[in-house]
């Protein structure tokens, strides 16, 4: 925190027409002040350690590295990182995938902006904000239902991948979106979908959010994070 007893916040996005308008809405507040930028999850963990801000708005899906991965990367290395992620996506299995990369909290970029200037506001003092339905309570019920799921699910067998399935369920597991993966490793968006179908038919899986699920637990357990 600033000697004002502003909250500094770095903001982490590809979009730079999104950037510029989260600015202008930390600009005129009184609680808080806009330190710095990052387009890709490198150089968010760079500049986060340059400027050492209050509090880190970061971006799910990011290129070079994902904001889920570098904030796991800041937070091996700074436990008392305070990392606010933002998303199109907000339904549990994000939540989850965000609060096991170290988040304290998600909110979705369509929220309005007295939602994020609040989030923030409760996170830069150790809170947690995950959308206005999740309560502690709430929260907490629903990281046991996964942990949960995850003690109890049955071996899956991923020997039955391939290279370029296994690097995209990881990918899946970063929370990207068909279209990111796409344009990550260059393949086209029709591609992707036929790979995320025989995912869910080769590790014998019901549904997509299973899959997420499942790829979540993949990225955690099987790459040492």
């Amino acid at each position: 925190m600033k000697s004002d007893g502003k909250i500094t916040v770095l903001l982490a996005d590809d979009h730079h027409l999104f950037r510029a308008g989260i600015m202008k809405i930390l600009d005129v507040q009184n609680n808080l002040s806009f330190v710095g930028e990052a387009e890709n999850g490198e150089q968010l963990i760079s500049r986060y350690f340059t400027l050492k801000p209050d509090v880190i708005l970061v971006d799910i899906s990011m290129p070079v590295l994902s904001g889920t991965e570098a904030v796991r990367r800041i937070k091996s290395k700074d436990t008392s990182v305070k990392a606010l992620f933002l998303s199109m996506y907000d339904s549990e299995d994000y939540i989850y995938l965000c609060f096991t990369a170290g988040g304290l909290g998600l909110i979705n970029k369509n929220s309005m902006e007295d939602e994020l200037v609040n989030a923030i506001t409760k996170i830069s003092k150790g809170g947690k904000y995950f959308g206005k339905n999740y309560s502690e309570e709430k929260l907490n019920e629903l990281i046991n239902k996964y942990e949960t799921i995850n003690k109890q699910s049955r071996n899956i067998d991923i020997s039955v991948l391939t290279n370029r399935e296994k690097e995209i369920l990881e990918l899946i597991g970063e929370g990207l979106t068909n279209l990111e993966i796409a344009d990550k490793i260059n393949l086209s968006i029709r591609t992707i979908e036929t790979h995320r179908s025989n995912l869910i038919h080769k590790l014998d899986i019901n549904s997509l959010p299973e899959l997420i699920k499942f790829a979540i637990e993949y990225k955690l357990k099987n790459k040492g994070l």
